[in-house]
């Protein structure tokens, strides 16, 4: 990819500032921006205009655009926009137009070191906190800087050293789900990551595998052991990841040839991993029956079914959304488990189960009363219509069911081995690997009777 300038502007298109790289295309073409986004009503990332690319993001109505020739790659130049948003999160916390006018000093460095003529450099923060402070530089604070952005491990400084070398794996996993009124499924799908927190002295070797289900593993083992490992994980349970995308530490070739994930870490917390599963075999965490009664004008009585589906040693927190009318009142609740309370700005009922074991299952009990509605005298509706009526505006809206359950990987996902080798230092390293499983948009439709 190559940029030829990059802007920050407002809302409105009022430039906040900006950066000249190659000086090929005019400044002043930036100015044809806000004609362009309302020209086009609903516009793509990437606009075309007189030989010119547009390329933008925007957050917290700032957008952030880079000006470009007509043979640039759009794609790079996206991903570059992102990781700016990236680093710029790490220094200021929020990326909005008063953070970009309060540390524009800042800013024109980073923007300098992380391009160079056009051509982007180093985008890492880790790596960028090393020498750009908000503070003066000292020469050897410098002089350190120009070796780690030369190494060739460009996301760990040298010279690195603990006392106590740890290694943790949070292997995390959010859980979307639709179901209808009878438990099958509609929707069903995975988005998990695994974060890795690096504590080690060092130059450290990392070497991960999972029983992902890729690719066949090779006939030979290597004399490490770690290809072994990989063959008797095959014979297990598998896991199809789809769209993963890696930390740019990991060995891509590697892990093309092995299914190994070998890396040598950054410092601190990263994302190691990210990836998708579509094809979800096993059963729903929750099934959730939910039976309403509307009586008359006066009251609405709804019974609550839950049932937990997941092995019986973990043990969940669960919030079960039900939604009420919006005129319910008065309402009282009786619960086998957890406590209910009525939140009358979410129009919902909330079931609370702190310890929520798996295999079992529990109700709750809600009555509401309902406001009295006058009805016309030559209205022809009866109080069962009327009922009905309520009944289906309730069921616009799902059962929620928020989650964490720890320990559990839903998918299955396993981390079969994790080995950490330091060629100088030789250190012992017990890695420690954490699973959560939690709700991101897991919802039961209500029935319709």
């Amino acid at each position: 990819m190559v940029a030829s300038a990059i802007f920050f502007l407002d809302w409105q298109g009022n430039t906040l500032l900006a950066r000249n790289y190659r000086g090929d295309i005019p400044m002043s073409t930036v100015e044809n921006f806000p004609m362009l986004l309302l020209r086009d009503g609903v516009p793509s990332p990437c606009i075309t205009y007189e030989g010119v690319n547009y390329i933008y993001i925007t957050i917290n109505n700032v957008y952030i655009l880079v000006l470009s020739k007509d043979n640039s790659d759009a794609g790079s130049i996206l991903l570059f926009l992102h990781h700016v948003v990236k680093v710029f999160k790490e220094y200021f916390k929020h990326v909005e137009e008063e953070s970009i006018r309060d540390n524009y000093v800042v800013i024109y460095e980073l923007l300098d070191e992380m391009m160079d003529f056009g051509h982007p450099q180093i985008t890492d923060a880790k790596v960028l906190q090393e020498y750009i402070t908000q503070e003066s530089h000292a020469l050897d604070e410098q002089a350190r800087a120009s070796t780690v952005v030369t190494n060739t491990i460009s996301w760990r400084p040298e010279g690195i050293f603990y006392k106590k070398n740890e290694l943790f794996l949070d292997v995390i996993e959010s859980y979307n789900c639709t179901l209808a009124a009878d438990g099958s499924v509609i929707t069903n799908e995975i988005v998990g990551k695994i974060n890795c927190s690096a504590y080690l002295s060092g130059m450290p070797i990392l070497k991960l595998g999972l029983n992902d289900s890729e690719k066949k593993p090779p006939q030979q083992a290597s004399t490490d052991g770690a290809t072994s490992t990989v063959q008797r994980a095959r014979k297990g349970k598998y896991v199809n990841m789809e769209d993963v995308k890696f930390h740019q530490c990991v060995q891509l070739d590697q892990f093309e040839k092995d299914r190994t994930i070998t890396f040598t870490p950054p410092d601190g917390n990263f994302e190691l991993l990210s990836y998708r599963i579509r094809d979800v075999q096993s059963k729903p965490l929750f099934l959730v029956d939910t039976d309403i009664d509307v009586r008359s004008h006066s009251r609405v009585i709804v019974t609550v079914r839950a049932k937990s589906q997941y092995r019986k040693r973990s043990v969940g927190t669960v919030e079960i959304a039900v939604p009420v009318p919006p005129d319910a009142d008065s309402p009282k609740f009786k619960a086998q488990i957890g406590t209910v309370v009525y939140a009358p700005e979410r129009n919902a009922v909330l079931w609370k189960i702190k310890q929520f074991t798996g295999g079992k299952e529990a109700t709750m009990t809600a009555q509401l009363q309902l406001s009295s509605i006058d009805v016309a005298e030559d209205d022809d509706r009866s109080d069962s219509n009327w009922a009905y009526r309520n009944k289906v505006a309730m069921s616009k809206q799902p059962v929620s069911v928020n989650f964490e359950i720890p320990y559990l990987a839903v998918s299955g996902l396993q981390v079969r081995y994790l080995k950490v080798t330091e060629p100088n230092l030789r250190y012992q390293s017990l890695p420690w690997v954490r699973y959560l499983t939690k709700s991101d948009d897991y919802n039961i439709r209500l029935p319709i009777k």
